[in-house]
C-alpha cells in the first residue's frame, strides 16, 4: 500500500458512516424481535437515509466503500486504489 496523506474529513466521514452502520445493525436486531415498533421503524428509515447520503458523499470524494456492484466506480477502475476503508 502506498502511503497516502488523507484529509481529516476522510476519517470524519468514515467514522460517521461506521456509527450509522452500527446503529442500523442494532435497530435491525431490535426490530427482528419487535416488528410492530413504529418509532423504531421510523428511526431505522431515518438512519438508513442518512447512511446512504454519507456513503454517496464519501464515495464521490474518496472512491468506493464496497465492491461487487454495491458501489459505483470512477474511471479508471477505482477499487484497486488503496487505502481501503478497513485499512485506515
Amino acid at each position: 500500500m502506498a502511503n497516502k496523506t488523507l484529509p481529516d474529513d476522510y476519517y470524519q466521514l468514515l467514522e460517521e458512516i461506521q456509527i450509522l452502520d452500527f446503529t442500523l445493525v442494532e435497530l435491525n436486531l431490535y426490530l427482528d424481535t419487535h416488528p410492530d415498533d413504529l418509532e423504531a421503524i421510523k428511526q431505522f428509515n431515518t438512519y438508513t437515509r442518512k447512511a446512504k447520503e454519507l456513503r454517496q458523499q464519501f464515495e464521490e470524494r474518496f472512491g468506493p466503500l464496497m465492491h461487487f456492484g454495491h458501489s459505483y466506480s470512477t474511471h479508471p477502475w477505482a477499487w484497486n486504489e488503496p487505502p481501503w476503508p478497513w485499512q485506515v
